[in-house]
């Protein structure tokens, strides 16, 4: 990283020197990893987007097959107000050409089908229809789609049955191009994987999970998933949000537990978090007790000495997540 930092860095002055505008930490990442790539000579690289679509700097790169996942209300500062505005930019990475993967979302379809005509790209629209005998034993879920059958997932949530099919899908794409991938590596990574800071469990005893999700679709299926794994417990709700996120709707609908405890913080950087006593205040509206407004490492060591025998969700941000890995290494 730090010789093609070092590589990259002339180009990077000398950009902004020519139009006066500050090259992103996103856009640095993304020219750096895109170099990486191909001194690898990589086979396949999954790129995620970062705010996703026509404006996002992934967006030079002609994918094989573009992914398009549920579109919610986030980043709307960049990509517009309204869900139509949103999947309308969204549609930016749909390349000429080539395929699109995505499961049928009935406000915005019309936007993904028109994009996809316009570019001759092939969509492949996955129905609800299609995803067969769903069951879930208490630690994996599982499903039929398609020739798959029985396929367990280890990822948390019925959110993550829709990634999973999207994943099959554009595996049998790669089939259909000559690509040979065993059923045997299918099975193995679905039932496998792991997504860092998505519902993830940091510790047993006391349980604390994590999960960095921030906007309305993210917070609903978080609320949901919770209910599948920890429905008899009770949840203790460490919470920081960034200030350019909808934190009133986040805190509308976690305050829909009215037997939770919150914890309220201001994350590790007051200049981008919305401060503690804001949430607080707007949580006010919702919950009259079991609300507190601590530092970030205070909430975690409250939660672990007044709240051990409870759920602990540190959630609202991908940020600190860094931090609390080091806080709870200290404090447990």
């Amino acid at each position: 990283m730090i010789e093609i930092l070092k590589e990259i860095e002339i180009k990077i002055k000398k950009y902004e020197d020519i139009y006066h505008i500050p090259v992103t930490q996103f856009e640095v990442i993304t020219t750096l990893a895109l170099i990486y790539y191909a001194r690898k000579n990589c086979d396949f690289v999954v790129l995620e987007t970062g705010l996703g679509g026509t404006y996002d700097c992934t967006n030079i790169v002609d994918a094989l097959i573009s992914v398009i996942t549920s579109i919610g209300y986030d980043h709307m500062d960049i990509l517009g107000h309204t869900i139509e505005e949103i999947a309308d930019n969204k549609a930016g990475i749909i390349k000429k050409n080539r395929d699109t993967v995505m499961c049928y979302q009935e406000k915005v379809n019309n936007v993904f089908e028109s994009k996809c005509k316009k570019e001759n790209n092939n969509l492949h629209l996955i129905k609800e229809a299609d995803i067969k005998n769903y069951q879930f034993d208490g630690v994996l879920q599982s499903i039929d789609y398609k020739e798959y059958k029985n396929i367990k997932i280890n990822l948390k949530g019925k959110a993550q049955i829709y990634n999973a099919v999207e994943v099959l899908e554009c595996i049998n794409i790669l089939k259909q191009k000559g690509y040979m991938i065993s059923e045997e590596a299918i099975r193995e990574g679905l039932s496998t994987v792991i997504h860092k800071a998505r519902f993830e469990e940091l510790s047993n005893i006391p349980k604390i999970i994590y999960d960095g999700g921030h906007n309305e679709g993210a917070i609903n299926n978080l609320i949901n998933t919770i209910k599948m794994y920890y429905p008899q417990n009770r949840k203790v709700y460490i919470v920081s949000i960034l200030k350019t996120k909808d934190y009133k709707t986040v805190i509308k609908l976690l305050s829909q537990d009215k037997d939770g405890i919150f914890i309220f913080t201001t994350g590790n950087n007051p200049e981008r978090y919305v401060a503690k006593e804001e949430l607080y205040n707007e949580a006010k509206k919702y919950l009259d007790k079991k609300i507190y407004k601590e530092e970030l490492e205070d909430a975690i060591k409250l939660a672990k000495e007044k709240y051990k025998d409870d759920v602990i969700m540190i959630i609202g941000s991908f940020y600190v997540y860094g931090d609390v890995l080091k806080k709870i290494s200290k404090l447990f």
